[in-house]
């Protein structure tokens, strides 16, 4: 530790990033470079490969050569004091000779700066991961990193075949357009190994058209099978099997084409390969091929010396073609655009604050109450079965009587935090019951005095609620705090046997409506929801509100430290939180800086007013914002537009819109003014600071429609924009304007940035210095 600390100390002084320690060095096959103790380089090729083991990085290099994979980097990263995995992430990310990036990956030093890096990356280029600590003590944590994956775009693999057997795909063919997969065989076996295969990953072969099935019928015999797998006979010449694969490659149901060939026919291998090796170059879809027979037969037939990718098993092929379909999908989810909903969440942040300090005072750990546990979640609009505190006999029936029977007793304690038999009574129907209750329970606490339930200093009395007189099912919310990654939420069936069940899914806050649903979408009781039988439906956004506002509370408070919602009872259609439990530690981080993923700036919401006192409201960018920034793309002149995209552009595609309202705000920040309200809202403008990847510079834009002109609301939107800059700890920010934008460079003059001709342009060169800058 003292040697890596001398080696920052100097790395600090001259500025210069360090790799290791334990590091086998660094490998640029596009610059010839090996800086290392590689024993061999790779192949050239657009794929890079990050490893922390020296010796799993050695064990790459050599297994590329053998499966012909070229690779454009390999870079063994050891210990990590200095560069780690999201440094060479965000740099390989902007490289163009950089296509996809694999990695082997053992542990995360700063997971909120890869998590940035992964979701900005990911969505252009393919991360594939193998991180080990699947089993042992790290396994405990491993679920976490699987929802850190998943909410990064990452697809994680078991193991390096599986790594590399995606790679082929991305290597040398082209993205599949879906998932229907079709399969040509010459074996009725190995046909339906490929489609058990495929059904173990929840997917099903593709469903020929009748007219590809009657253009395949025109030259294979009648002894072939016509569905999906297409079987060829045995006796088939090379030609008409590589005829079947043309027609199925360009039928439009087929998204990719496997191609199973076996050796123990009259279909020559070599002979086919050779004509496929060309039809690849000019193939509308991606295909690939098992040839069954093992190395000798690729070998004999020359399959790793051509763009044939080639697994020895249909099983291996589709698991590759599996996988890259799931990363397809789950890039599809990260660029969803959610459905507009301008319900404000109405919370008292304050009140909340005010429970935990409170339960914290001179204390570093508690647990609450349960009725301080429901008051927390109460104030953040979680409702809760009403709960009344009884510390005698007597006032235990009267409040019974009062709220109606039947009714639920426990014991109030701060000892106890796991519900039991022994402490919780249900369905009591009379004040008899409520009696029976209280001395059954004082008994299996050890406890003597039934007329003073709070003689005893560990427990306060018992709590009386509502008993829900039918149950469909119970379902469970609550969040943990886990070691670098902070608080992770989990959702699932609930109950006293949630243990047993194991019906529950991570994930990681903050939560929007898609992200609630998708968590939801992953337990089996999701299924439920939509009603079974004698069950009735509920309304699954009841839900997912429920799931951002427990997001929204751990983002604002990092002391909870763990909290549980178990059981929510589901009846008829309606949600009834019954139990709450909660435990809180002091904590000196700011919120949301105990997330791993940045969140909405709510301190970022504000109002203010044009020079003509019109109000206007101003605040961060959502990605349910996308509709209004159409319209207000719409409402720009064509020579607006050109000032904002130098280019003529006539529409906001897609891929544009999830760029310019899904915002990492660890990277950027984008503020928008808007007027009216309701349905009548419009954006009238836009800005934003784009930080660059030294962390030091950003780059402005501002786009204001043209009516609103001149009205001061360039000046507060990108004032804001450059406050938050600064406080990220950006040193400087620039932008190029056009010489005809008179408007912002007026507005840039007024703010103090720097103005400079770009000699030989029609450009101008912005910046501002943000040290000691204060609006």
């Amino acid at each position: 530790r003292n040697i890596e600390a001398e080696i920052m100390d100097i790395s600090r002084k001259y500025e210069m990033r360090i790799f290791g320690p334990d590091s086998l060095g660094i490998i640029n096959t596009a610059k010839g470079l090996n800086a290392g103790c590689a024993h061999l380089s790779p192949l050239p090729g657009k794929i890079a490969f990050l490893s922390q083991s020296a010796t799993v990085c050695s064990y790459i290099l050599d297994l590329s050569i053998r499966e012909k994979i070229g690779l454009s980097h390999a870079v063994s990263l050891g210990s990590m004091i200095d560069v780690d995995f999201a440094d060479m992430i965000d740099y390989l990310g902007a490289l163009n000779n950089v296509d996809s990036i694999l990695i082997y990956m053992e542990n995360i030093t700063n997971i909120r700066n890869f998590m940035s890096a992964a979701r900005s990356v990911s969505r252009v280029k393919p991360i594939i991961v193998v991180k080990s600590g699947r089993t042992g003590k790290l396994s405990q944590t491993d679920a976490v990193y699987d929802a850190a994956f998943r909410r990064a775009g990452i697809l994680r693999v078991d193991n390096f075949q599986e790594m590399f057997d995606c790679a082929k795909l991305l290597a040398k063919q082209k993205r599949p357009k879906g998932s229907s997969l079709t399969i040509i065989t010459n074996s009725d076996g190995a046909g339906a190994m490929a489609v058990d295969a495929l059904g173990s990953y929840g997917m099903q072969p593709s469903k020929l058209s009748e007219q590809t099935i009657e253009n395949i019928d025109k030259f294979l015999p009648e002894n072939c099978g016509r569905g999906n797998p297409v079987n060829i006979p045995w006796d088939v010449a090379p030609e008409l099997y590589l005829k079947a694969a043309h027609i199925c490659a360009e039928a439009a149901e087929t998204d990719a084409l496997l191609l199973v060939c076996s050796p123990a026919t009259a279909l020559n291998p070599a002979t086919l390969s050779l004509s496929l090796a060309d039809y690849l170059k000019t193939a509308k879809c991606p295909i690939f091929t098992a040839w069954m027979g093992g190395t000798d037969v690729v070998k004999d037939n020359g399959i790793n010396n051509s763009d044939i990718i080639a697994y020895d098993t249909p099983e291996r092929g589709i698991r590759a073609f599996a996988n890259l379909c799931q990363y397809y999908r789950n890039i599809e989810t990260l660029q969803q655009i959610p459905v507009r909903r301008d319900k404000h969440l109405l919370i008292d942040q304050h009140e909340a604050q005010a429970i935990i300090d409170k339960s914290l005072e001179q204390k570093e750990y508690a647990v609450l109450t349960e009725i301080e546990a429901k008051n927390l979640v109460r104030t953040y609009g979680i409702r809760v079965n009403k709960t009344a505190l009884a510390t005698s006999l007597d006032e235990a029936i009267s409040i019974a009587n009062d709220i109606g029977y039947p009714v639920i007793l426990k014991a109030f304690s701060v000892d106890i935090f796991k519900r039991s038999d022994n402490n919780t009574m249900l369905n009591l129907k009379n004040s008899e019951d409520v009696e029976s209750a209280i001395k059954t329970i004082m008994e299996n606490m050890i406890m003597g005095n039934v007329e003073n339930l709070a003689s005893e200093s560990h427990i306060m009395g018992v709590t009386i609620q509502p008993m829900v007189k039918k149950t469909d099912y119970e379902i469970m919310m609550g969040t943990k705090q886990e070691k670098g990654f902070g608080p992770v939420i989990r959702f699932g069936m609930g109950g006293d046997l949630i243990d047993i069940h194991q019906d529950t899914a991570l994930a990681l806050p903050p939560l929007d409506s898609l992200l609630a649903r998708a968590l939801m979408e992953k337990t089996r009781i999701s299924s439920v929801l939509k009603g079974y039988r004698y069950i009735n439906s509920i309304n699954s956004e009841l839900i997912e509100d429920m799931l951002i506002r427990l997001s929204r509370l751990v983002t604002d408070f990092p002391q909870i430290e763990e909290l549980e919602i178990n059981p929510i009872i589901v009846s008829n259609g309606e949600l009834v939180v019954t139990s709450v439990k909660a435990m809180v530690k002091r904590s000196e981080i700011t919120p949301p800086m105990h997330l791993i993923i940045s969140s909405y700036p709510f301190e970022y919401e504000t109002e203010d007013e044009t020079i003509d006192h019109e109000k206007i409201l101003i605040r961060p960018i959502k990605p349910g914002d996308a509709p209004l920034l159409v319209q207000h793309f719409i409402s720009l002149s064509p020579r607006t537009v050109y000032f904002r995209f130098f280019t003529p552009l006539k529409q906001l595609s897609h891929s544009m819109l999830i760029r310019l309202t899904q915002i990492d705000y660890d990277r950027e920040i984008a503020l928008i003014a808007l007027m009216g309200k309701g349905e009548e809202q419009v954006m009238v403008g836009v800005a934003r600071v784009i930080f660059k990847p030294d962390g030091k510079n950003g780059e402005f834009a501002v786009v204001l429609a043209d009516k609103w002109h001149g009205k001061g609301i360039g000046a507060s939107l990108l004032k804001r924009c450059l406050s938050y800059a600064a406080k990220k700890g950006l040193q400087k920010v620039c932008g190029v304007v056009l010489t005809e934008n008179r408007q912002m460079l007026k507005l840039s003059k007024k703010l103090g940035f720097m103005v400079r001709y770009i000699a030989g342009s029609t450009e101008y060169e912005l910046e501002i210095d943000l040290a000691g800058l204060s609006f």
